[in-house]
């Protein structure tokens, strides 16, 4: 899947540091699920196939407020 097939749900704003698509961010796929760019994190090993990332909770709210929900 390229980024260019989802729906970016935060991070429109942009400013100087994230003029290169490296900050956070919630996506929405075309079947409704979600991609998180985020921060890799080692708070646990997950599951075979699966990676954890952190991001901030201001960027789930603004998700959140992107969806209506």
């Amino acid at each position: 899947m390229e980024r260019e097939e989802l729906t970016r749900l935060t991070g429109n704003v942009g400013g100087p540091n994230c003029d290169d698509d490296d900050c956070p961010n919630v996506y929405r796929t075309e079947s409704g699920s979600f991609v998180v760019q985020g921060d890799v994190s080692d708070a646990f090993a997950p599951a075979a196939g699966e990676g954890l990332v952190e991001i901030p909770e201001h960027v789930l709210r603004e998700a959140v407020r992107a969806l209506g929900w």
